[in-house]
């Protein structure tokens, strides 16, 4: 019996607790889903790849007094709000410019396009020289899913002046939230659709000035 119990453990370890699987992601919204009817596939956002809080959603407008239409963009929390009626928004995330890319001001809404080519500017040529071939003078790339301007572009001018900077899509959902591009304003396909059918010709578009330090680098 002493042998016995010699061998046995007085204290035996607890069993380990067996790891309780995360809770599955809530499930996005259905205009999230895949877009079929357009000239190139958009699909579905895959789930857990999108905070909630980008989700596009209608809000209280952070700024009642604008006019209806007015865009304004916040880049420190990446979200923006199209302004509707009686102090309301429609307010998306975005992707905004990386450090040295950005840009603040106010801008009007010269024109919109379904499916942009892109005109590669002779600045980020410079940085990148394998993009000459999708400068303007050759062409620019075609629309299509491998085209970072993605499926709808809408164009800003300051004093009747492009100012180079866009709104438009192509973003993944990674990347919302952060500093990628250079100096424009991404969305999901899915959201500037939309927001694309509501925008107000010749509106104001008002990108606020960055209160945080440096971002990350531009994806181009």
């Amino acid at each position: 019996m002493g042998l016995l119990a010699a061998c046995a453990s007085p204290n035996p370890e607890p069993e380990a607790s067996m790891a309780m699987p995360a809770p599955p992601p809530p499930p996005l919204p259905a205009f999230y889903d895949a877009v079929t009817d357009e000239p190139f596939p958009i699909p579905a956002i895959e789930p857990g790849t999108l905070d909630p809080r980008l989700w596009r959603q209608e809000v209280d407008n952070p700024w009642p007094n604008s006019s209806y239409g007015t865009i304004i963009i916040d880049p420190d929390a990446a979200l923006l709000y199209f302004s509707e009626k009686d102090g309301r928004a429609t307010r998306y995330g975005v992707a905004v410019g990386a450090d040295g890319f950005s840009w603040t001001g106010t801008a009007r809404l010269q024109f919109r396009r379904e499916w942009p080519r892109w005109n590669v500017p002779a600045e980020t040529i410079k940085r990148k020289p394998e993009l000459e071939r999708y400068s303007v003078a050759n062409g620019g790339m075609a629309p299509g899913p491998e085209n970072p301007m993605g499926s709808r572009a809408l164009y800003l001018f300051e004093n009747g002046v492009d100012t180079l900077y866009r709104i438009h899509g192509g973003a993944d959902a990674p990347h919302l939230g952060k500093a990628v591009s250079s100096g424009c304003i991404r969305m999901l396909d899915q959201d500037v659709i939309h927001l694309y059918k509501v925008a107000v010709h010749g509106c104001d578009v008002v990108v606020l000035p960055s209160l945080t330090g440096p971002k990350t680098n531009a994806l181009y």
